[in-house]
This record gives structure tokens, sequence and C-alpha cells, in this order.
């Protein structure tokens, strides 16, 4: 049986890098970078699929529950 707990990381985000990179700052806290533009949730989406690489997980597990539209981001990972 599979038990999942829900997990919160906060994560600062730079749009329009060079390459996308994800940096770990402390235990629930990321910086990441992406070459998406801020346009119509493409660097949101670009930002759940660098943290679902960076994590190893699906990215259907993570949820942007807090500053879609802002660069500090509260997110959701269940």
């Amino acid at each position: 049986m599979l038990i999942y707990y829900k997990m919160r990381i906060f994560v600062k985000i730079k749009t329009g890098a060079k390459k996308d990179l994800v940096k770990k700052i402390n235990v629930n806290e990321f910086m990441v970078s992406v070459k998406a533009a801020p346009v119509g949730g493409k660097a949101n989406h670009a930002l759940i699929r660098l943290i679902a690489e960076y994590l190893d997980i699906s990215a259907g597990r993570i949820k942007i529950i807090g500053g879609t539209r802002s660069r500090r981001k509260t997110i959701e990972i269940i």
C-alpha cells in the first residue's frame, strides 16, 4: 500500500533565463531558472516540469497553490 504525504516547498522563479536550472537553497526552498517567458502560463508549466524532474516524480503530483502570477510561489507535492 502506498501512502502519499503532502509537502510544501517555496520557489523563487527567474524567467527568460539562458538555461533551465533548479538550485536547492534549503530543505523546502528552491531557486528555479526557466527559459520560458511568463506569458500564458508557460513559465509555470516549465517550473512544474523542472521540479518534477529534479525530485524524480510525476508532474501530476505537483500543484502551484500560491503565487501563480508572482516570482515567489508555494508548491504542494502529493
